[in-house]
């Protein structure tokens, strides 16, 4: 048994305990003071410790975690579309239409209507709405509709009127508005031609954000997340606006996460202007990475190939390289960690030649690799399309890598259709893992289900809920149990610089503690996906119970 001094005052006993600590990997209690772990161990060693005040709970063998950590998460969108239109369970064109004409009837002609998640990959229809699509299901509400990827969406005349979008508005930077023959907008935007229409929309107050992304955090608990990195979407406008919306909630003492919020990255220099670094912050809140785009997405056939996609196009380098490389290097050299999204293969290419250029500069002294002038890694996110060579350069270069299993499978069919067998390369993580990468797995929600427990049976079984395809999708690029466990908890712990006092269930670090109603090390792995949280514990406290 490791422990500390002083007496707990809460104390969880029977339980099948995987630490994440490679000290101490298994242990069957633990002792809990003032939010800290105090103790890890057996049930008499722990139960020693206590005192006449000391609470215990009797796990009955339940398996228990870290609490764990999603490292790409868009929170601010999903709180604030958690009270819109969700599209993600819609599995036919006609019944998305009929979701929104739905919509519009419970709506006052002219109030907005906003969905999220639409996946037309996996419709029968396999096609894209268009603005008279829902203008004839909705002609007197403005609509917009998110594609699952966020990377397109589509909206309605009203909604194209209202932002002025019409058949002379220019395509702006790093956007593409769709067009028929004749050149008048198809309603399909891509990439920054979203915010075209989403400008138009009405804000929402300051208070009615803030109550939106408080009422978020008990759905996080009960799927056991004690963690999270929230990450700006491409534009980051509304980047100040989430920020304000952390630093309220936990001046409020209302935070009951581990946030680790990013900044755009088009905001470099007003950050370094204010010596800002990355990790600035206390333990509920904390600055993150700065972010960058480096291409779009494959739904949208924005991401940057090194093939042409099977319907043509190579796809588009949303920011070029030559710009890219000194931000990166402006960042590092001012402290601050970048995060660079990259999808394709010819970007992810690409970003391994820009850091390899970097890291010739950033020698450490003492002849043992690269040193970065940050005290942790930069990370490339999603690194969906990748060449093992690649892989094994990043790795090289300390370079961690994020990436959403969950994803994958909203992605089969479209990746099957777009690029054929060339999907081999599409979500490699056993190649990344084998390749030395610090691999984190993440949600990218409202993209996909946030649970981790859904993310895990994704990575262990690379297979639908439903248990297609049976034999995995490319199964060789399965990981193991205990992987996808580690790339929940420790894994992004140590990227962020908190592996002191996160990630692990050992003496010292926060009490953010998950208990399992099934032992997801042995059950067969489709029945991952069934398995329940019964308990979450943050920062000490009791956060989740089902009361069992």
């Amino acid at each position: 048994m490791i422990k500390s001094s002083s007496r707990p005052d809460l104390v969880l006993l029977n339980g099948n305990v995987r630490t994440m600590d490679d000290d101490q990997p298994r242990a069957q209690a633990i002792a809990i003071n003032d939010g800290r772990i105090m103790a890890v161990g057996y049930n008499d060693e722990i139960v020693a410790m206590g005192s006449a005040a000391t609470r215990q709970i009797d796990l009955e063998g339940h398996l228990v975690l870290p609490g764990m950590i999603d490292a790409h998460f868009h929170y601010y969108e999903w709180a604030q579309m958690r009270k819109n239109l969700k599209l993600a369970d819609i599995r036919t064109f006609s019944a998305c239409m009929r979701s929104i004409q739905a919509s519009a009837q419970q709506k006052s002609k002219g109030q907005w209507i906003i969905g999220q998640g639409f996946n037309e990959s996996d419709w029968p229809e396999n096609r894209i709405p268009t603005r008279s699509d829902l203008d004839q299901v909705a002609p007197e509400h403005p609509v917009i509709i998110w594609r699952c990827d966020l990377h397109l969406a589509v909206a309605n005349s009203p909604a194209l009127a209202l932002a002025e979008v019409n058949k002379n508005t220019p395509d702006p930077p790093e956007g593409l508005i769709e067009r028929d023959a004749g050149g008048e907008p198809t309603g399909v935007l891509r990439e920054l031609a979203i915010d075209l229409v989403k400008q138009a929309i009405p804000p929402l107050t300051d208070d009615n954000i803030v109550d939106a992304m408080k009422d978020g955090i008990p759905e996080l608990h009960s799927l056991g997340l004690t963690g999270l990195h929230d990450v700006r979407l491409m534009g980051g406008a509304e980047g100040a606006t989430a920020l304000r919306g952390w630093q309220r909630l936990n001046e409020a003492a209302a935070l009951g996460l581990r946030a680790w919020v990013t900044i755009p990255g088009e905001r470099i220099d007003e950050a370094i202007a204010l010596g800002l670094r990355t990790g600035f912050g206390n333990d509920r809140l904390r600055l993150g990475h700065l972010k960058y785009f480096a291409d779009g997405g494959m739904g949208a056939r924005t991401a940057w190939m090194i093939d042409p996609y099977l319907d043509g196009g190579l796809g588009i380098p949303l920011t070029p390289i030559e710009e890219l490389e000194p931000a990166v290097a402006k960042a590092d050299d001012a402290g601050m960690a970048v995060m660079i999204h990259a999808i394709g293969d010819r970007t992810n290419r690409e970003l391994a030649r820009m850091f390899e250029k970097l890291a010739q500069h950033r020698k450490s002294p003492f002849g043992n690799g690269i040193c970065w002038k940050t005290d942790l890694p930069h990370r490339i996110e999603h690194l969906q399309m990748s060449r093992r060579a690649d892989l094994q350069k990043l790795a090289r270069l300390n370079i961690a890598g994020c990436v959403q299993p969950h994803n994958m499978i909203l992605d089969i069919n479209m990746i099957d259709r777009c690029v054929g067998e060339k999907g081999r390369h599409a979500y490699a993580f056993r190649d990344m893992l084998d390749s030395g990468i610090q691999l984190m797995f993440s949600s990218d929600c409202p993209v996909a289900d946030p649970s981790p427990l859904a993310g895990i049976h994704a990575a262990v079984t690379r297979r639908r809920r439903d248990g297609s395809p049976k034999t995995g999708w490319y199964s060789d690029q399965r990981v193991s149990v205990d992987e996808a466990v580690r790339a929940y908890t420790r894994t992004p712990a140590v990227a962020s610089n908190a592996g002191h006092r996160l990630g692990s269930i050992s003496p010292g670090q926060h009490a953010d503690i998950v208990v399992l109603d099934e032992d997801i090390y042995l059950v067969e792995p489709d029945k991952i996906m069934d398995t329940r949280v019964v308990l979450t514990i943050f920062d000490g406290e009791i956060v989740f119970s089902t009361g069992r």
